[in-house]
């Protein structure tokens, strides 16, 4: 073939099939190529090729040959010919769709189920031997050898029902399938090892074994949740991260859970034996794990994430571990934001993304798999602009049982990898105990990403050789499988065992294998233990209150910022309504009245030409739930896009932005993946309503706020949450501002509620430009957005910085005697409210930042009214919800009684009926101004 390259050579044929029946139905490219008369696809076609050979250039026929050189007369075509033919393209297409039916994939040695359309003798008509002999492979698009289905079948038969399968033809990709179909079928990836490949797999497999039974061994009872029974899963990570360095990669980023994790750590990213064994010891004594950075807190074992450095063949590449809790998968989103963020180039104003500079890898449970719902929410990340990393490579560790559950009780799908189907995803089954068919299923699977940018899952079938952890007993709920599991040898003991009948080794050479991994650990154990006691390096986390940031912007540049932003393309076309209120804020910027949106704007460009990198990403985020950002512009008459914040004339730093799918765990999750791997960047992440954010609690909960304590990882993350009371009910009132706060601790993260666009403009500086990098919740308003007196002027943007505590700006402070502090958009409803006149001994001062606590700034307001009798802490939220239980101890002063004015004790967050609520605010406020 000279007019297309080898794999595609059967894409070509099966277009050339299309365009016979009707040449309309192919490209116009391909049309042309195949009436050119140029084409070797159209030249080796059997049919066409005996129709050119009769009719030359396609006038009339040549006349006849001598007899004496007349070819052979064909035999006829019968029909039993003809229905043997057909019965052989069913017989293919079982062997692609339902060969993984009669494959060996289990260890175990159960048998598989089969199908009888892989059965030639049941078919119609009977394929028999002799039948088969008749029926040339050429009419079967088949990439297997040989000439006939005779030769061709037990190829077949070996390439789909052995020890690995495939599952591709749910693909609905033609191009893909093909392309499947033949890389699997010629076995161009699983071509044998050399015997030098084979005896350095060998040693790969016997450090995996001797590391395991070594733990076991000397920390008798101590979990390590071993990889023993998917022993091969190292070695596949060694080829990934080899093939991944060939094709350009420059980071491999693996995200897994406990399972093999501390093998992983020691063989795939090098991390010293004696600092896995120093975690084994610390659970024994104090003493060996104080010389460790985290001070003998942090987290277990096998839940902490590393970086190394491998040299390859095509030079050297970072290995990434992340970091992750117990909760299964929940990783996963947050492995696919690192990988992105290595990929992107934030230098560029578009953030320019090159997917084969980082390779993703996630390991997945049997049970997790098609179980957890983030695995779903991960894999429709997968073709998303904002959120591809041009393939994932997806290794299920396969134990054929979950902790003690069965998996005919733990999924509704014949395998754990079904749910990839929906997604179009290739799937690959491998039994774990054929170490080289697995190596061929790492080499298959990262060729298609390759040359797709696509999703892979690799199922490596293996089994559990002791229980969930090594303080569990597998036989009290499995024993049929824990006896077999006992008899049955180790994939070491396997393959030593065949690469000594083959002569590779020999018995000696296997056994010292084992032994020199045994001595490597005993000697770093010895060694280990000579450091015990030694006293613990600084701690040397920053930590700033950013009041040494300076946000202020000077005037000149936020004006020709503000005009940069009103520009378009020339013949854009705005939406007229739009175009109006955007062009508002060409007055706004010296008249005053920059409101929500256009002080965001303003803070994002300031940033931008600072060379800060920014990443915003939500539900609606694009617009803006609330119809306020419209960051992203729409052609009326084209329906093009335009981001004025990617076109600012002295920009130096990317600015992406994306709507978001319906999803806030994988998201969020994959927002703080980024986030962990661009620490100079301002990522930020908006809910379409606040108390959406409950949907990624867990990402909330296991990694932003704890990751600085368990791993002492930090980020810059930003949330913003709409949060406030205003009617609409009890889903889309309360961010629940009480579960930040309760999570709040060791200055881990910063809670802001402001009431004015200045004061946000100010807060996502200091955020970008703090060198402590802290992650930020902020309750962002609704009704505020357009608020006139939440809005501000140029000075405060120019003049002006973030200040966590506002006094009131109208009190005479020698005649108040009632300091009333609230946050938010309360504050408006209490100095708005008609009895507000009525009290003008109440001074009303607003707590922006709510955490850290602003002790200092709120001492220095409440010094300042010298005859105080008493504070109030308003809010809306009810009094089991909200600031008031977690900051009441912060609020209290001497000589000064503290009470609350609020809704009371309440299971749900708010009233659902609008009339309901305006009565209850208004009881509110006048609760907290005292006027009855």
């Amino acid at each position: 073939m000279t007019d297309v390259d080898g794999l595609n050579a059967g894409f070509a044929r099966d277009l050339l099939e299309d365009y016979l029946e009707n040449p309309d139905a192919v490209p116009a490219e391909w049309r042309e190529l195949f009436e050119s008369g140029r084409s070797d696809v159209v030249a080796t076609h059997p049919g066409l090729r005996r129709l050119l050979e009769r009719t030359g250039d396609g006038h009339a026929a040549a006349p006849p040959a001598p007899a004496a050189l007349a070819p052979a007369e064909a035999p006829p075509v019968t029909d039993e010919l003809l229905g043997a033919v057909a019965a052989a393209m069913a017989l293919v297409k079982a062997h692609r769709m339902h060969g993984h039916l009669a494959a060996r994939l289990d260890p175990l040695g159960s048998e598989p189920p089969g199908d009888p359309a892989l059965e030639p003798e049941r078919l119609i008509p009977k394929l028999t031997p002799e039948l088969q002999a008749r029926v040339p492979a050429s009419v079967l698009r088949l990439y297997v050898p040989g000439e006939t289905l005779a030769d061709a079948l037990p190829r077949l038969r070996d390439t789909y029902c052995g020890t690995i399968a495939y599952e591709i033809e749910h693909i609905a990709d033609h191009e893909k399938r093909v392309w499947l179909r033949q890389a699997i079928e010629s076995g161009k990836y699983r071509h044998e090892l050399s015997a030098g490949e084979r005896e350095e797999l060998l040693a790969s497999l016997s450090r995996v074994e001797a590391f395991e039974q070594y733990l076991r061994r000397a920390f008798l009872g101590q979990k390590q949740f071993s990889i023993e029974g998917l022993d091969v899963m190292v070695p596949m990570l060694d080829e990934a991260i080899e093939l991944a360095a060939e094709n350009g990669a420059h980071e491999v980023v693996i995200g897994m859970a406990h399972r093999g994790r501390l093998n992983v750590l020691a063989h795939t990213l090098g991390l010293g034996y004696d600092s896995i064994i120093r975690e084994f010891e610390g659970e024994r004594t104090i003493d060996a794990v104080v010389a460790t950075d985290e001070g003998g807190t942090g987290d277990v074992k096998y839940h902490l994430g590393a970086e190394g450095t491998r040299s390859t063949p095509a030079g050297e590449i970072t290995v990434t571990l992340a970091a992750n809790p117990s909760h299964l998968e929940a990783v996963d989103p947050v492995v696919e934001g690192r990988a992105r963020a290595e990929q992107t180039d934030r230098s560029t104003r578009y953030g320019l993304h090159d997917p084969s500079v980082a390779l993703p890898i996630l390991i997945h449970g049997d049970a997790s798999f098609p179980g957890q719902g983030e695995v779903a929410e991960t894999l429709n990340l997968s073709a998303l602009d904002g959120y591809s990393t041009g393939g994932t490579l997806h290794v299920i560790a396969n134990n054929q049982v979950g902790f003690t559950t069965d998996p005919s009780e733990g999924r509704s799908t014949r395998y754990s990898s079904d749910l990839a189907k929906g997604f179009d995803v290739p799937i690959i089954h491998v039994n774990a105990d054929d170490p080289e068919a697995a190596i061929s299923a790492v080499r298959l699977a990262l060729a298609f990403r390759r040359r797709f940018e696509s999703d892979v899952v690799v199922d490596l079938v293996g089994y559990r050789r002791h229980g969930h952890n090594e303080q569990d007993e597998a036989a009290y709920t499995q024993p049929l499988m824990a006896a077999q599991v006992a008899e049955h040898p180790t994939v070491r003991e396997l393959f030593a065992e065949e690469l000594v009948e083959a002569g590779v080794v020999t018995k000696e050479q296997a056994d010292a294998f084992v032994a020199a991994v045994t001595s490597e650990l005993k000697q770093a154990h010895e060694a280990l233990k000579a450091t015990f006691g030694t006293p613990p390096p600084a701690e040397g986390i920053p930590y700033s209150s950013g009041d040494g940031v300076v946000t202020a912007v000077a005037a000149d540049r936020l004006r020709e910022l503000n005009d940069e932003l009103m520009h378009v393309p020339e013949h854009f076309t705005v939406h007229p309504k739009l175009k109006g209120q955007l062009e508002r804020r060409l007055q706004t910027i010296d008249a005053g009245g920059i409101d929500w949106g256009q002080a965001e704007a303003l803070a994002f460009g300031s940033l931008l030409v600072e060379g800060i990198p920014i990443r915003l990403t939500g539900q609606d985020t694009e617009r803006g739930t609330f119809s306020h950002r419209h960051a992203v512009l729409h052609d009326v008459h084209t329906g093009e896009t335009f981001t004025p914040l990617q076109n600012l004339d002295d920009q130096t730093a990317s600015f992406e932005i994306y709507n978001s799918p319906l999803s806030e765990y994988g998201c969020l999750g994959f927002e703080y993946g980024y986030s962990v791997a661009a620490p100079e960047a301002l990522v930020l992440w908006e809910a379409q309503f606040g108390d959406f954010v409950n949907g990624a609690q867990i990402v909330v909960d296991q990694f932003i706020v704890a990751g600085l304590s368990k791993w002492r990882e930090t980020t810059r993350l930003t949330l913003l949450l709409p949060h406030g009371y205003e009617g609409n009910g009890p889903e889309h009132s309360s961010a629940r501002l009480e579960r930040f706060l309760q999570l709040a601790a060791q200055e881990n993260i910063r809670v802001a509620n402001c009431s004015t666009s200045g004061q946000y403009f100010h807060l996502l500086r200091r955020q970008a430009l703090d060198a402590a990098g802290r992650p930020l919740v902020v309750m962002t308003p609704k009704g505020l957005l357009r608020l006139k007196q939440a809005s501000s002027t140029l000075a405060e943007l120019v003049d002006g910085s973030f200040r966590p505590v506002i006094d009131d700006p109208d009190a005479d402070h020698a005649e108040v005697t009632r300091l009333l502090f609230c946050s938010g958009k309360l504050y408006y409803d209490i100095v708005g409210h008609e009895q507000r006149a009525a009290a003008p001994h109440v001074a009303v001062a607003r707590l922006e930042q709510l955490y850290p606590f602003p002790v200092d700034a709120y001492a220095e307001v409440v010094s300042a009214y010298p005859n105080l009798l008493e504070i109030v802490w308003a809010q809306e939220e009810p009094q089991n919800m909200g600031a008031w239980r977690t900051i009441r101890h912060r609020l209290e002063a001497p000589g000064a009684p503290l009470s609350y004015a609020g809704r009371p004790w309440r299971a749900s967050p708010s009233e659902g009926y609008p009339t309901a609520h305006l009565r209850e605010q208004d009881r509110i406020v006048r609760a907290a101004l005292g006027v009855g």
